[in-house]
This record gives C-alpha cells, sequence and structure tokens, in this order.
C-alpha cells in the first residue's frame, strides 16, 4: 500500500488547490519535554546576563559599538553554539526552541539577537545544513564559542533582493577557487571571521550558476569596510566584504558546485525562524512597556488604561502579537517535524511577523506620548531597531511575489496538462474526457463547498465551527481565483505584480490564521473552553479583521485601479518629483 509522504506536502500550495491539509497543522507543534527545560535554564541565566546591561545596550547603541569584552562574555554563556550539535559542544537547538531563544534576547537589546541571529540564523546555518563531516569539525570547535563569529554575504552594490544577479565571480584554478567581488550591508562583517559568501562559477555547459563558499577572514584578499553609520541596531557591525583574489580551497565549496541559489534559499528559509522569534520578542516587551505606562500615566483625572482608544491599540498588539507567535512558531515545528516543503510558510511567517513588530512599535510609542519620542526611554530605539525587519533577508515585497507565485506554481502546472490534453483530446478522446472530467469536478467542488473531507477542517473543536467554515469558504475562493487569473494572464502572471500581491494578502491572511485556529484548539483541548476563552476571543478579533481584509482583495482582482496608479506613479517618474505645487 502507497504511503503518502507528508514531508513534501505544503500546506499553502495545496490550499491554492482547495485542499486543507490539516494533518501538517494539527496538532499545535510542542517542543520536546527536555528542550523546554534547557530554555527555562537559557531564560534565567539570561535574565543575569543582560538585565543589568539596559543602561549599556543604550550608550553602545549611542556609541555604534559592541565592546569585545562582551561578546567573550556571550561565548562563554554558549549563545553562539544554539543551534550547534550537542557532540560538538553547542546546545542543539532545534528550530522552536531556538526562536524562542532569541525571543528572550531581543526583549534586552534588538542588536544584540541580531548579531547572535546573523551568525547561527545564517551565517553559519549552512555549514549545519549542507557542510561535510570534515568542514563541520574544521569549524565548529571555534564558532560554538564565539572564537569565531559569523557572516551571511550574499547582497551585493547591484544585487539586493535580486540574488540571482550578484557579480562576485569565483574561478576554478587546480584545487583552489579564485574569488573576486564585493558584498554590501554584511550584518556581523566587522567582527566575523568565518563567511558564507556565494559567488558565480562557470559551468561545463558555459553557463553561470552560483555556488557557495566557506571562506575565513584570515584567507590572504580579504578585507572589510568601515561599520556602517545605520539607523537602528547601531551596536551591530555591519560593513562591506572585498574579496580581492581570494584563494579558497576547494574543500570549502558548501554543497554541490553551481547549487549555491538552492543553499542561499534553504539557509534563509530555514533561519526565518529566528527573525520571527526576534519580532515577536521585541513585540512581547513592548506589550510590557505600554500596559506598565498606560496604568500609571493620569490624564483627565484617569489612568489613560481606562481610555478606550488606548484598549483598542492594546487589544490589536495583543493579537497581533499572538497571531504572529503561532505562525513562526508553526514554521518552526514543520521544519522541527522534517517537512521538505515549507518556503512558502516562511516566507509568510517573515512578513506577517516583521509587520507585526512594527505596528506594535509604532503603537507603542503612541501611548507613551511625548516620552516615546525622548531616547532617554526604549520606545524609540525599538522603532528603529525594528524597521529594517521588513527590508533583510529578503524585502517584504519581493517575498509576497514568491508567496502568491510559489504557491500557484501547483494550480499553474495542472492547466499546463489540461492544455496539452486538450491539444490531443481527439486523438485521445477518453484520456482527454477523463482530465476533463476531473478538472470539471474539482471546479464544482470549489463553487459548491462538497468535496469530502479534503476541503473541511474535521479536528477543529465546535466552539471554533464559525472560524473553520469562515476559513473552508475563503480557501474555496482562493482556488477559484488562483485558477482564474492564471487562466486570464497564464505565464504573464510573472509581470502582474498588483494581482500577484492581492493573492499574497489573502495567502498571508489564511495561513496566519491556520496557525491560531491550531494553537487555540490546542488550548481548549487542553484548559477546557472556559480555560481558553481570552484565546477564542483573539483569534475571533482576528477572524473579522481579516474577513474585511479578504473581501477587499478578493474583489479588487477584477474591479481596481490598478493601470490609474500605475500611469500616476510613470507621470512622477518622468517628472522626478510631484508636479503639483498649490503655488
Amino acid at each position: 500500500m502507497h504511503v503518502e509522504d507528508r514531508s513534501t506536502i505544503s500546506f499553502m500550495r495545496s490550499l491554492c488547490m482547495g485542499q486543507i491539509e490539516e494533518d501538517l497543522i494539527l496538532p499545535f507543534p510542542q517542543m520536546a519535554a527536555g528542550e523546554k527545560d534547557t530554555l527555562h535554564d537559557v531564560g534565567g541565566a539570561l535574565e543575569g546576563l543582560l538585565a543589568p546591561r539596559r543602561e549599556d545596550f543604550r550608550t553602545w547603541d549611542r556609541e555604534a559599538d559592541l565592546p569585545q569584552a562582551f561578546l567573550q562574555e556571550l561565548g562563554e554563556f554558549g549563545m553562539f553554539g544554539l543551534v550547534i550539535p550537542e557532540e560538538h559542544g553547542g546546545m542543539g537547538l532545534k528550530s522552536m526552541a531556538y526562536s524562542r531563544a532569541l525571543q528572550e534576547v531581543s526583549k534586552y537589546d534588538a542588536s544584540l539577537a541580531v548579531t547572535i541571529g546573523a551568525h547561527c540564523s545564517i551565517g553559519m546555518r549552512g555549514l549545519l545544513l549542507f557542510g561535510t563531516d570534515e568542514q563541520r569539525k574544521r569549524f565548529y570547535p571555534k564558532l560554538v564559542t564565539g572564537e569565531m563569529i559569523a557572516a551571511f554575504c550574499l547582497t551585493e552594490p547591484g544585487a539586493g533582493s535580486d540574488a540571482a544577479s550578484i557579480q562576485t565571480t569565483a574561478v576554478r584554478q587546480g584545487d583552489h577557487w579564485v574569488l573576486n567581488g564585493s558584498k554590501l550591508w554584511i550584518t556581523n562583517g566587522g567582527i566575523a571571521d568565518f563567511f558564507t559568501i556565494f559567488a558565480k562559477t562557470e559551468q561545463e555547459d558555459g553557463r553561470g550558476k552560483m555556488t557557495a563558499f566557506l571562506v575565513t577572514r584570515d584567507m590572504q584578499g580579504v578585507s572589510i569596510g568601515p561599520h556602517e553609520d545605520k539607523m537602528g541596531l547601531r551596536s551591530n557591525p555591519t560593513t562591506t566584504v572585498h574579496l580581492d583574489g581570494v584563494a579558497v580551497p576547494h574543500e570549502n565549496v558548501l554543497g554541490e558546485v553551481g547549487q549555491g541559489f538552492k543553499v542561499a534559499m534553504m539557509i534563509l528559509n530555514n533561519g526565518r525562524t529566528g527573525l520571527g522569534g526576534s519580532s515577536v520578542g521585541l513585540m512581547k516587551q513592548l506589550i510590557h512597556l505600554a500596559t506598565q505606562h498606560a496604568t500609571e500615566r493620569k490624564q483627565f483625572g484617569r489612568t489613560i488604561s481606562e481610555f478606550g482608544l488606548i484598549k483598542k491599540k492594546v487589544a490589536q498588539m495583543v493579537v497581533d502579537c499572538y497571531a504572529a507567535e503561532s505562525v513562526v512558531h508553526m514554521v518552526a515545528g514543520l521544519i522541527d517535524q522534517g517537512s521538505k516543503e515549507y518556503a512558502v510558510e516562511a516566507a509568510i511567517s517573515k512578513v506577517f511577523a516583521s509587520e507585526s513588530s512594527w505596528r506594535t512599535a509604532d503603537e507603542a510609542l503612541q501611548i507613551a506620548g511625548g516620552n516615546g519620542y525622548m531616547r532617554e526611554f526604549p520606545y524609540e530605539r525599538i522603532v528603529r531597531d525594528c524597521r529594517i525587519y521588513r527590508i533583510f533577508e529578503g524585502t517584504n515585497e519581493v517575498l509576497r511575489l514568491f508567496i502568491a507565485l510559489t504557491a500557484m506554481n501547483d494550480v499553474a502546472s495542472q492547466l499546463q496538462e489540461l492544455s496539452h490534453t486538450m491539444k490531443g483530446i481527439f486523438n485521445h478522446p477518453i484520456k482527454g474526457f477523463g482530465v476533463m472530467s476531473d478538472y470539471a469536478r474539482k471546479q464544482a467542488t470549489l463553487v459548491s463547498g462538497f468535496g469530502g473531507d479534503k476541503n473541511k477542517f474535521t479536528k477543529l473543536h465546535p466552539a471554533l465551527k464559525d472560524q473553520a467554515a469562515f476559513f473552508e469558504r475563503e480557501t474555496r475562493y482562493l482556488a477559484t481565483a488562483v485558477d482564474r487569473i492564471l487562466r486570464k494572464h497564464g505565464k504573464g502572471i510573472i509581470g502582474k505584480q498588483f494581482a500577484s500581491n492581492r493573492l499574497a494578502e489573502i495567502m498571508i491572511d489564511l495561513f496566519v490564521l491556520a496557525c491560531m485556529l491550531s494553537r487555540v484548539n490546542n488550548s481548549i483541548e487542553t484548559q477546557g473552553e472556559e480555560g481558553a476563552q481570552r484565546e477564542i476571543d483573539i483569534v475571533c478579533m482576528f477572524t473579522d479583521k481579516a474577513r474585511s481584509r479578504m473581501k477587499h482583495n478578493f474583489r479588487r482582482i477584477d474591479d481596481n485601479d490598478d493601470e490609474l496608479a500605475k500611469a500616476l506613479a510613470d507621470d512622477a517618474f518622468e517628472a522626478e518629483g510631484y508636479r503639483w505645487d498649490v503655488i
């Protein structure tokens, strides 16, 4: 009997086909007891290490400096070995536990969380995912202690989100590769001794492809630029990295020659739970600060926590934090469970968590009023720090296109198969009729809502029946919308960014809601409906807002002002500014 390999199924790609793969997200993933104990110990120790340094973090932000002595303390504490296997001296944390560890760090300082995250999430993640035993034995001992700090080098002056257009080259010369080029905005660049670097390599067929290399600072020809003067994350040393004829031994190739793009994407996808964890940690700290301030600050004879508009802001902050935590934890759980198809879901977690943290930071500063604008208080620094989250590790605009186009791929393949069948339908009428019947049956199922368990949730608690019914209906709308858009645009969908963006917005809302339903369902099962009532309230509030957003996006698939927007933008580009000065 054939057993389906669940690790190769994507929840969101299936959703675009109208199928709800609830077994992928139910039950809500749980950490192993051993990792929970480790995290409890780490959290307590972090408080002792970092809480007394709050004033230091403010000073280091102003001075744009992260002292070497403090980095050494972090290394001795084990923070650079969070994901390195225990047999190599690390903690061996899996994705859920690692994400939670970065949550704890970011409560104290985002620059510090990014320093650790750039090392663990992306800088040396390739070694964990693709490294040979020899490479790991060679580099792990120094990486685990922080004697070597890692950095990820993909971005270039002419290649940001468009990773495929990098210009750094690597030419094979005997048993070495010679690298030339420059990398830009490298997090940890000023303190790193270990770099995962991507360069173009010419293949046997003459075509240029990307390859990943492990490069160390002591290699001749490696040079580091000055510390960038940044808006936020100021104490993290971000620099350029220059490669001038750097001879890298062939045994330092990471993965296979020519497979660098795959390596880069796997590293970024696998490491997104680190950035997500940092976002959630910031949000929890902001909610603590905002609620504390609101219950102490008095205006018009009352604390501002009694005012309706303040309550509305705090409630939305709580919903956003719960939603972001749910989706980040779910993606980490998929990774820990061995999923091979989580790229779309990981991208959604990054987009949603980064934008939620930005909204939360903005509203927390607003609640603080004038205090929020003053450097004496932590709000303005958090706003500055978290603004980059929507840009690095893939801009949210590019990730939205990736979410939509990748998730639609299976539907596009089915339509292509249908098109090929139609061409030969008169030569093979029985085969053609069979394919047409299957496709017609699927479309009828989506429209009617009657299609068996694949189109419905079957394991959610009855208390969530309204949210489940909403999710099922919107899934049918999504699948029919994807079908309609692909039929209309065909391969041209790649250039239709407005249409792709709308689909991505719908997909983001649906996946976040699915993660929340899974989490709340788990709470109902463990605490009972009464004990989980506040969480039920949270998912109800999210669903209500998501309903309005999705209705708007579905409606604008056919009825929109896209052409007007493009015409106005083109006019501004031509004028290089705004034409209509009132004077």
